[in-house]
């Protein structure tokens, strides 16, 4: 003897458990996608260090500026990390994570160098904020499509499938 299904009832409760898991990448896809805050603030700190390098500072100014770059981001990351109301398991970050980071400092890197290079016949006054807003604008229009891509790509990363192709 089987018993009798109500298909509105099971309908429900698959909508109730699916519900959740889609918001959680609902929220992951919205906070890499919107809020361009805290890039334009990453950009703005990355404005400044590159344009305070270019400027033929001492030794002891390099370092000191490096460390205050590295503080600023640092603290950056803890206020954007402590505003974020979902973190991802370690084993959500796809390939893609990783590739989109790697291009992103290959791409802000390269602006950066080849700037520089283009720009050693002018005044360090005037060729160093001139190597910022390149290496920043390079950067600003690198992130916003690189965050996109990187995490569209976690809906299906949870997703197993058997072996006749069905999604289980």
């Amino acid at each position: 003897m089987s018993t009798p299904v109500d298909a509105e009832q099971a309908w429900r409760d698959l909508q109730r458990i699916r519900v959740p898991q889609e918001r959680v990448y609902d929220e992951i896809e919205r906070g890499a996608s919107g809020g361009p805050g805290a890039a334009y603030a990453t950009a703005a700190v990355m404005w400044v260090f590159v344009a305070c390098t270019g400027l033929d500072l001492p030794r002891w100014g390099v370092w000191l500026a490096l460390v205050a770059y590295i503080a600023l981001l640092g603290a950056l990351a803890v206020a954007h990390g402590r505003r974020t109301r979902l973190q991802l398991h370690r084993s959500r970050y796809t390939w893609r994570t990783f590739a989109a980071f790697a291009a992103g400092a290959l791409v802000t890197g390269g602006t950066s160098v080849l700037s520089g290079h283009l720009l050693d016949s002018l005044e360090p006054v005037y060729a160093g904020p001139l190597r910022a807003t390149a290496t920043t604008t390079a950067f600003l229009l690198f992130i916003g499509p690189a965050n996109r891509w990187a995490t569209g790509s976690l809906r299906g990363h949870g997703a197993r499938t058997a072996p006749g192709g069905a999604v289980r």
